[in-house]
C-alpha cells in the first residue's frame, strides 16, 4: 500500500477509503407525558423549580399565583421571558412551576433553568438556541461558607494594635 502512495492526494484518497463509516447520531425525541406536557427541574443558588410546559397562550404561573403576581419586579419577570424570546416561541406555551427555596432572584433564576430544559424536551429542535445561550447549563455559583475565625467567609475581625 505505501507504494501506491506518491502525493498527498494519493494519501487523502487512501484515508478516506480505509476510514470507517460513521453512523449519524439518531435524532433526539421529544419527551412528553400523556397529558402532553413536559417536565424539568431548574436549580440556581438554593432554589429548586419543578416546571411543566404545554402549549397554551403564554400564561406563566408560579406557587399558584400569575408570574406578575410572584415575580413583582420587572428584572424577575424578564429573566423568566428569555427561554421563549431567544427560542422564538414567545406566547405558545403555558407554563406551571413550584419552587422552593432561596430568594426571589435565586427562584427566577431557578424557574429560567427549568423553563430552558422543559423546552428542549418538548422540542429538541429548540436546544441549539437555547444552548447557545447558556440557558441550559446550571448556574454552579453558591454563596460561600463561613469560616472559623473569620467574621464572614472571607471578611476578617478588625484589627486593632493597641
Amino acid at each position: 500500500m505505501s507504494d501506491d502512495i506518491k502525493t498527498l492526494d494519493d494519501l487523502k484518497e487512501a484515508v478516506v477509503a480505509e476510514a470507517p463509516v460513521e453512523e449519524t447520531a439518531a435524532p433526539r425525541e421529544p419527551v412528553r407525558d400523556e397529558l402532553g406536557r413536559s417536565y424539568a427541574t431548574g436549580k440556581r443558588k438554593d432554589a429548586v423549580a419543578r416546571v411543566w410546559i404545554k402549549p397554551g397562550s403564554g400564561k406563566v404561573t408560579v406557587n399558584g399565583k400569575d408570574m406578575d403576581k410572584y415575580f413583582a419586579r420587572p428584572v424577575l419577570q424578564m429573566i423568566l421571558r428569555q427561554p421563549f424570546e431567544v427560542a422564538g416561541v414567545t406566547g405558545e406555551f403555558d407554563v406551571m412551576a413550584t419552587v422552593k427555596g432561596g430568594g426571589l432572584s435565586g427562584q427566577a433564576g431557578a424557574v429560567k433553568h427549568g423553563i430552558s430544559k422543559a423546552l428542549q424536551l418538548y422540542e429538541p429542535s429548540l436546544r441549539g438556541p437555547l444552548k447557545a445561550a447558556g440557558f441550559l447549563t446550571r448556574d454552579s455559583r453558591v454563596v460561600e461558607r463561613k469560616k472559623y475565625g473569620k467574621r464572614k467567609a472571607r471578611r476578617s475581625f478588625q484589627f486593632s494594635k493597641r
